[in-house]
């Protein structure tokens, strides 16, 4: 298991707080090459992920010509300052080196900062499942804006190092997610997580409509891009879309870039490593994916 510590230690090089770095150079993180603006020196600030790329900025100020141009390096980030970045935040800056990003990729024991955002949300009064079962993954990944992003998850312990593959290969080949943060960040309600896009994973609750455990409740299952990935359900004569925001994506000959099928590499993937998905199932659940032991 990686230890966070040493991933923290090791990526101190990489990221940049929000309004940290004033550079002319932004360097991508998956290929190491760099673009230059030769006609302004920027800020570029931090944001949030969304589906549509808002919440960055890039404030400029106009220079004399391309010879006046400075290239500054990003301020040296503490192993502290590393474990408080949030997920969400924007890497604008990085080596290209892999054994670098690999460091990137971890998971742990949850900590009692991550607990305490669990606590009566996620992990409610009702979990039976022991928090040692579960660990704290931390992942980079490509967002719908094309940068990259820091991702989290909370999982079982047993499909740990499925994970961190999994979300590893996503982001080598540039594989978009809308976003990816603890379900707890909407209260553990899952329809909000769902609704916004929100890739997640662990959450003690029931089957929807149901008084059966899901596999969200074992830390087994993954929701993948889930707006666009809807669980299609027939109900009362009809066809129920969970959640509702996701209706005009239950017709899956739509040409949508974000959907998941059996030619997909989340499919694949996920696959590959045991899981089923839930898109096969006589109701399809498009987003889900879970493993059995």
């Amino acid at each position: 298991m990686h230890n966070r510590a040493t991933a923290a230690a090791v990526c101190a090089v990489l990221f940049l707080l929000s309004g940290c770095l004033a550079a002319k150079e932004e360097r991508d993180l998956r290929t190491g090459l760099s673009v230059t603006d030769t006609s302004a020196a920027g800020i570029i600030s931090g944001g949030t992920d969304t589906e549509t790329g808002a919440g960055s900025a890039a404030e400029k100020s106009p220079a004399t010509s391309a010879e006046t141009i400075a290239i500054y390096e990003p301020a040296p980030l503490t192993a502290a300052e590393i474990s408080a970045l949030p997920a969400g935040t924007p890497v604008a800056y990085a080596s290209p080196d892999p054994s670098i990003v690999d460091a990137c990729f971890f998971y742990e024991a949850v900590s009692d900062e991550v607990f305490s955002r669990m606590q009566g949300r996620s992990y409610n009064d009702a979990c039976t499942v022991p928090l040692s079962d579960l660990c704290y993954v931390r992942v980079l990944y490509v967002g719908f804006d094309g940068r990259t992003y820091i991702g989290e998850l909370v999982v079982g312990t047993l499909i740990a190092d499925d994970i961190i593959a999994v979300f590893r290969e996503l982001y080598d080949a540039g594989y978009k997610i809308g976003k990816m943060v603890l379900v707890d960040a909407y209260d553990a309600v899952d329809d909000a997580s769902v609704a916004d896009n929100n890739t997640s994973a662990f959450n003690y609750r029931t089957v929807a409509g149901s008084t059966t455990l899901s596999k969200h409740a074992l830390g087994l299952a993954v929701d993948m891009n889930p707006l666009y990935n809807p669980w299609v359900e027939q109900k009362d004569g009809g066809i129920y879309v969970d959640p509702p925001e996701s209706a005009a994506y239950a017709d899956r000959s739509l040409d949508c870039e974000y959907y998941i099928s059996h030619d997909d590499l989340c499919f694949i993937l996920f696959t590959e490593h045991g899981f089923i998905w839930g898109g096969d199932w006589k109701e399809p659940d498009y987003q889900h994916f879970q493993k059995s032991f």
